[in-house]
């Protein structure tokens, strides 16, 4: 996988989406092995009792797909600078987590891409993720 150029990048460009299905597997393997054991992770009868329709995902699992989206299409010598996101609605088992970005700067080596996770319920994500290229 090539890693891009500043030339390579211009503002205003879109990333293409990323659709990730959010098993229930998917949840419970991304909680455990953040090491994140809180029952609304992970048992679904906990998470209910929490007043939760389902399991979901835990705020490290969404702040490492954020990352992984940008990085993804930057390449892999892509050096995160900064990240800030803010969560909206739950991510549950069974849902499928959408995500686009779209870059909004780019100066002094650095790009900066607006994300936005997104699920049925509406945005679970939405941030900004600073990362500089190789030169």
């Amino acid at each position: 996988m090539r890693t891009l150029t500043e030339d390579d990048i211009e503002y205003g460009a879109t990333l293409p989406p990323l659709r990730i299905e959010l098993t229930p597997t998917t949840v419970i393997a991304t909680a455990l092995s953040t090491m994140d054991f809180t029952p609304v992770h992970h048992d679904v009868e906990g998470a209910r009792a929490q007043g939760s329709k389902d399991i979901f995902l835990n705020i490290l699992t969404t702040m490492g797909l954020v990352e992984r989206y940008v990085t993804d299409w930057a390449g892999p010598e892509a050096l995160v600078r900064g990240i800030n996101v803010r969560l909206g609605v739950p991510a549950y088992a069974g849902d499928t987590l959408t995500f686009s970005g779209t870059v909004t700067a780019r100066e002094g080596g650095e790009v900066t891409v607006e994300v936005r996770g997104a699920v049925s319920l509406g945005d679970h994500a939405i941030g900004t993720v600073r990362f500089s290229l190789p030169r």
